[in-house]
């Protein structure tokens, strides 16, 4: 196992690695949602929303064996045969194997898929398995980053200790010889707690982490000493999540959710708060909300999950639309950034 020394001494990204964090598109496209979470997605509209986002720029595709069981590498693989190798990166996940259930019920774990269930597996030869299977799904002979997925306490109340200690001991030992094999360029965890991020900074060589939810216009306090400890060690961060599960995406006020639930009174009062201020300049909230987190130096890209076509066009014209100036302060005076975050446009 490849550890970093007592004190946490910076490694930073290798060469390869670095090259690859370097060409992801500010914007991602996340795949979750053409795995069917939450509601079915038709082929066709999945596709169209693959190829639009390919016109309008975007060249960095995240998803996971777990977004629809398998459908969601699918629907991208078929998508790719179409599409120069080189032109575009590609993430995707281990830590999670697909069986097949012919009992399995839609929707149990948020994707409205039948006939498979999503096991937990964090051993080296369940690591090998997902990654094979992502190959074969994906139509591909290598892949840009490979995330280990989901192995925060959150997710595995009182397995917690196990996960991780089956994480360090297998599953990154075998994440690591297949970045030295040039299977794939980049090596991180995809998750949505801060606390397993900064236990496993300085215990393994990570180029990148994959942070879901917790860096958002919405939220930022507890992400803050993460970042900048991974920027202190030339890790690269990506913001996931962006719009807090749907809390801020709706231009016209608070979705109904909030980190995968229904968002409760006190949520959605701050949310309220948002809006108004952003209403009163005249700026729609998903756009703020986009551009936010990547003023973090940390932070080499954002993904947006998206499902169709007006969904893809309405990121890549939030990404990049021009807010006022004043906008940010106005956030940060009223107590919704926090006053140690990164504005845009400011000055390093």
């Amino acid at each position: 196992m490849t550890t970093a020394g007592p004190q946490g001494d910076a490694r930073g990204a290798d060469a390869g690695a670095a090259a690859t964090l370097r060409r992801l598109t500010p914007l991602g496209f996340g795949g979750a949602p053409i795995g069917n979470l939450y509601a079915e997605v038709p082929d066709a509209a999945a596709a169209a929303a693959l190829q639009a986002a390919w016109q309008g720029g975007i060249r960095w595709f995240d998803t996971a064996p777990f977004y629809g069981h398998g459908l969601g590498e699918r629907r991208l693989g078929h998508t790719f045969a179409d599409w120069p190798r080189d032109s575009f990166a590609v993430s995707t996940k281990v830590g999670r194997i697909i069986e097949t259930d012919a009992g399995g019920e839609g929707g149990v774990d948020g994707f409205a898929v039948s006939g498979s269930r999503a096991t937990f597996d964090y051993r080296r030869d369940g690591v090998l398995r997902s990654f094979e299977a992502s190959l074969q799904r994906l139509g591909l002979d290598r892949i840009d980053m490979l995330f280990l997925h989901d192995v925060g306490r959150l997710t595995h109340g009182d397995r917690y200790a196990e996960v991780l200690r089956q994480a360090l001991d297998e599953a990154f030992p075998a994440m690591a010889v297949l970045r030295d094999e040039g299977a794939v360029r980049a090596i991180g965890i995809g998750v949505n707690e801060v606390e397993v991020c900064r236990e496993l900074l300085p215990r393994f060589d990570l180029d990148c982490i994959m942070l879901a939810g917790r860096y958002t216009l919405f939220e930022q306090a507890q992400a803050l000493p993460l970042l900048d400890e991974a920027h202190r060690r030339g890790v690269q961060v990506i913001v996931a999540g962006p719009y807090n599960s749907g809390l801020l995406g709706d231009p016209h006020g608070p979705g109904p959710t909030y980190d995968y639930a229904p968002a409760d009174a006190r949520t959605l009062e701050r949310a309220r708060r948002i809006y108004a201020i952003c209403a009163g300049e005249g700026v729609d909230v998903g756009a703020v909300a986009l551009q936010f987190p990547a003023a973090h130096p940390a932070v080499c890209a954002v993904v947006a999950g998206m499902r169709s076509v007006m969904e893809v066009e309405s990121a890549i014209e939030r990404s990049s639309r021009r807010l006022p100036a004043r906008l940010w302060a106005k956030l940060r005076d009223a107590g919704i950034i926090d006053g140690a975050a990164p504005l845009p446009g400011a000055s390093a």
